[in-house]
């Protein structure tokens, strides 16, 4: 991959970016449907791509977008599928079928609130869905989620990247805000093109034969190949962990946030230091794999660990995996596209460390 350095920033809104970002990444196919707050991704692709001499389609619905990303995916295509929540739910079936038959394609879901209809503002709702799996069966995907629509430009093009290497559908998680949003941004990566790997149904005259499918009716067949899927997850898991880390240093207390809510926390974080509380943030970029293994090392030097999210509570489940117990951990939430403001996670902060000071007087009396 290279890096162009000579253009100047331009602002954007997050969905525009990161359709052009996909352009950029050499997104040869695009399938998708109206849903708010995504939309204007796919208005976006509308002009760019036939300007560019590629496919652009917006399908009758989102599960006929999702199985023609699946049959584009098949032939070697590039391909971008974007939505917002309940869109993503119908792809479910498709995405473990993409799963099974080991297709690269990169789907992007703008995350509304829900459950059901629920409304177009931003919400974090979807990890469980995006991190768990997604469809049925046992599979995972790759999970990236950026908190500025700068670091959204180029999680698409590794997200294109990390599908190809690993043959595999790759999410990217936004909010509403993310998608919404402008930011001065720099959309100017460009992947080359894809190489025919040897697995691509062609339609070539005198190609060998190839069979691209998720059935496999022998269950000693199938077991085999969950045991390769489940090695290559294991790979992805070793290999493409991605987390960032402010003023960790000297933190007693860890706001542990993706997304938007990383963003409130990082305001948080600075306005805890100028009352006397050595605040930092912990900011996981792969959802999956999570990065278990660092959080796990930070957490034992630390009072408390603070999750804030848009949702009732989701990551905070595979942050209290990661630190079993070592560390206290406090979550606060907000739903139903309501976003937490940075007083709020003050406070949170103010209310962890008066327990675990409390707790750890309680020990000493007790000792």
């Amino acid at each position: 991959m290279t890096v162009e350095t000579t253009a100047r920033p331009v602002l954007m809104k997050g969905n525009e970016a990161m359709a052009e970002a996909a352009i950029q990444a050499g997104c040869d196919a695009y399938f998708g449907y109206p849903i708010t707050p995504q939309a204007e991704l796919l208005e976006w692709m509308a002009r760019r791509m036939p300007e560019l001499g590629r496919a652009f389609v917006q399908a009758e619905s989102e599960l006929g977008a999702i199985n023609m990303a699946l049959g584009a995916a098949a032939t070697g295509a590039r391909v971008l599928v974007s939505s917002s929540s309940p869109g993503i739910s119908l792809m479910a079936e498709a995405m473990s079928y993409m799963a099974g038959s080991e297709l690269p394609m990169v789907l992007i879901n703008v995350m509304r609130g829900g459950p059901g209809l629920g409304s177009i503002a931003p919400s974090q709702s979807d990890y469980f869905q995006a991190t768990k799996g997604h469809g049925h069966g046992d599979y995972r995907v790759p999970v990236l989620a950026p908190s500025s629509i700068a670091e959204a430009v180029d999680l698409v093009a590794e997200a294109f990247a990390m599908a190809e290497r690993y043959r595999t559908p790759v999410m990217i998680l936004a909010d509403g805000v993310m998608g919404q949003a402008m930011e001065p941004v720099v959309p100017i990566y460009r992947m080359p093109p894809r190489e025919p790997a040897g697995w691509e149904l062609t339609g070539a005259d005198g190609r060998p034969p190839r069979i691209l499918r998720s059935l496999h009716l022998q269950p000693e067949d199938l077991e085999a190949h969950n045991q390769k899927l489940q090695a290559k997850y294991a790979v992805i898991s070793e290999r493409e962990v991605r987390w960032a880390g402010e003023r960790l240093e000297d933190a007693e207390i860890v706001v542990v946030a993706y997304g938007t809510a990383a963003r409130v926390a990082r305001t948080a974080i600075e306005r805890a230091r100028e009352a006397g509380l050595r605040a930092g943030i912990f900011r996981p970029i792969t959802l999956w794999p999570f990065p278990s293994r660092d959080l796990a090392a930070l957490a034992p030097r630390l009072r408390a660990i603070v999750v804030v999210e848009l949702s009732a509570g989701q990551m905070v489940e595979d942050v209290r995996l990661a630190v079993e117990g070592r560390t206290p951990v406090f979550f606060h939430g907000r739903t139903g596209g309501m976003v937490p403001t940075p007083a709020e996670v003050v406070a949170v902060m103010e209310r962890a460390r008066d327990a675990t000071s409390a707790a750890a007087s309680d020990t000493a009396v007790l000792r």
